[in-house]
């Protein structure tokens, strides 16, 4: 996990293992880059991973043995981090490089513009066919960042998008050749860093703050009706399953 400074765009690279799937440890790497960039004078920020992930979604071989308050405590990391970046004042970018799964989708959606490589990539939320919900902190996202017609395929049927899809469905604003994916995702950033700083904040805090308003007024409630699902029947022989086929591929 490192922040490059360009100018005035700041990239931010995830690298936290195979397929940058989120284990407590990667999303603490990722807040620690947020702390960098609120530190910085990067006027926008562009995210991105590497090794043709942007992020597969939850480490579910390091999360399924977990139990209740242990799970609780996770979410409410992730859910802290998505919403910062959702509500970061400036700019940001998202250059989605590869395969962007469920938490790895949710983490794009908190960005501004969301430019996906062209190819073999599937993006989308794939939580209801594992026999999980969605926390506060996704379902808000999705009112506030997807048309309603893209609800159904994405939230409730846990649909994965190819590209073209993904950009027709609202997923996506651009599907970029993959060589091309950073360097227009910079020069995005670098459009964004352009409008008066001051004033892109006051707008986009306008916009999203009803979302983050609900997110931290439903964050308990919702996040114990998830954990719910986790810990149901269905939840851990599905996410059992699913743990022990990733396991089997390190």
């Amino acid at each position: 996990m490192r922040m490059e400074i360009e100018g005035e765009v700041a990239v931010l690279r995830m690298q936290a293992g195979k397929a940058n799937a989120m284990s407590g440890a990667m999303l603490s790497g990722l807040a620690r880059l947020l702390d960098e960039l609120e530190g910085s004078g990067a006027g926008a920020a562009v995210i991105t991973g590497a090794e043709g992930f942007f992020s597969a979604g939850l480490d579910l071989p390091s999360l399924v043995a977990l139990d209740r308050p242990s799970m609780r405590r996770f979410i409410g990391l992730f859910a802290e981090v998505m919403e910062r970046v959702f509500a970061l004042p400036r700019p940001v970018v998202a250059a989605v490089n590869g395969h962007a799964i469920a938490g790895g989708c949710v983490l794009a959606l908190a960005a501004d513009v969301r430019l996906l490589a062209a190819g073999q990539a599937k993006m989308g939320l794939s939580e209801v066919r594992l026999g999980i919900g969605l926390p506060a902190v996704v379902i808000e996202s999705l009112r506030c960042q997807l048309p309603p017609p893209a609800l159904v395929p994405v939230a409730l049927e846990g649909r994965l998008f190819p590209p073209d899809e993904a950009l027709a469905v609202g997923l996506v604003h651009e599907v970029t050749p993959p060589a091309e994916l950073e360097a227009r995702a910079r020069a995005r950033a670098r459009e964004l860093a352009a409008i008066p700083g001051g004033a892109f904040a006051q707008v986009k805090r306008a916009l999203r703050g009803p979302a983050l308003e609900a997110m931290e007024a439903r964050r308990e409630e919702e996040s114990e009706r998830w954990l719910d699902t986790w810990f149901s029947a269905a939840g851990q022989r599905l996410l059992g399953e699913t743990a022990a086929r990733l396991g089997g591929g390190k």
